[in-house]
């Protein structure tokens, strides 16, 4: 914090509340060193967060009730993960979290324009970038991470427990950490078998494989024991010329893990999956870019998010051939949230140090004008529909 700073900044915690949603902003261990920089740090009580709110006490946070930021003073920003709920009231604060609504997905407008009617200011953490252009904090790695122990588990069901049909009985829960996760789903592969009793192999095929989420599939799958031949890993080289691609069809799993910011060939179509006939491998897809209502989305074969407790939606495969799961939690790191939330909120803090000058300081600045731009897009958009 700047030393020219003479009173304390304050930043307010809110709760998350989307369902299933552990992680935090900002967690005790970050909270702590903004207090020593001369931040004033208000947390809400919440339940659901994987960190204790005594763990918040301890390090010197003011705790509040839940979900009591709309009566917070206008001058204190607001720091969550997810969006808000939905609704149509005016947002008067400052807010700093993952909107979700400036890639025109379902609803982006009537997100945005709640700030054109309290005059508030939107810092999307998606779109926080360093000098060279890349975001400053990530949640990447650990949703690659999950989305392919996801994409296991969904396999290892299938495979033991099912023969057709939906997946009735997966349901994720939050591990308490990386050993835990993997352990069960090494234990609960270990359990498929070929026809002759000897052990299935899976194979799986990550496109986005170079990126931060990429990286972590193919970590998860290299810990629990896949083959390294057996994990395809595919970035733009292997992408050029343009899907769709039959290799898809080949393997057990695919995560897409790509970062999707315009109109690209898909990578998979219905055609291709009911052509493939019973010949098809492909049990599982794990999206974990999650651009479902995206225009843009290259894996058209649904259209509705999945949950934890219902993490997979069936694919209209075509009658007589081997069923298809889709895998599209868009908040998949939250399976591993302690983890998850302390490299992300670690990877935040210099960018939330200089909050006092959020007026000047490039990353801010460069947000607030993405802001602005969408905003007037968004305020275009619903003048142009209510006609």
């Amino acid at each position: 914090m700047s030393s020219a700073t003479s009173t304390r900044q304050p930043l307010w915690l809110r709760c998350e509340k989307k369902e299933f949603e552990r992680r935090a902003a900002l967690t005790p261990t970050t909270a702590k060193k903004l207090i020593d920089a001369g931040f004033d740090i208000t947390v809400e009580r919440d339940s659901q967060r994987i960190f204790d709110d005594e763990e918040y006490e301890k390090v010197g946070c003011k705790l509040v009730d839940n979900n009591t930021w709309p009566s917070a003073p206008t001058e204190i920003p607001i720091i969550g993960l997810k969006e808000l709920p939905v609704s149509t009231d005016p947002l008067p604060h400052t807010h700093i979290q993952f909107a979700h609504c400036y890639k025109n997905q379902a609803g982006w407008a009537a997100v945005l324009t709640r700030f054109a009617r309290g005059g508030g200011t939107l810092y999307d953490l998606e779109f926080l970038q360093d000098e060279r252009g890349r975001r400053v904090a990530a949640f990447g790695f650990h949703a690659g991470f999950a989305g392919a122990a996801a994409a296991a588990l969904a396999l290892a069901d299938r495979k033991t427990n099912s023969t057709s049909g939906p997946l009735k009985g997966l349901k994720l829960e939050p591990y308490n950490n990386e050993h835990e996760m993997v352990a069960d789903v090494k234990e609960k592969l270990s359990k498929v078998k070929n026809a002759d009793g000897s052990p299935y192999k899976p194979k799986a095929l990550v496109i986005g494989a170079l990126g931060r989420c990429g990286r972590g599939a193919v970590e998860l799958f290299r810990k629990i024991g896949l083959e390294e031949d057996d994990i395809f890993k595919w970035d733009l080289p292997e992408t050029a010329k343009g899907g769709p691609f039959e290799e898809i069809l080949q393997v057990d799993m695919f995560i897409n893990c790509i970062y999707l910011s315009s109109s690209i060939p898909p990578f998979i179509t219905l055609d291709t999956i009911r052509a493939a006939g019973p010949s098809r491998r492909l049990s599982v897809i794990a999206d974990v870019s999650c651009d479902t209502t995206n225009p843009f989305n290259p894996i058209p074969v649904y259209n509705v998010m999945t949950t934890f407790d219902a993490p997979t939606v069936e694919v209209d495969v075509g009658e007589g051939n081997p069923p298809l799961s889709v895998i599209a939690i868009d908040h998949l790191p939250t399976l591993l949230p302690r983890e998850a939330s302390e490299q992300f909120s670690g990877d935040l803090l210099p960018s939330l140090y200089l909050i006092p000058e959020i007026k000047t300081a490039r990353v801010w600045v460069e947000a607030e004008q993405l802001f602005k731009k969408k905003l007037a897009d968004a305020v275009a958009y619903e003048a142009q529909e209510a006609k």
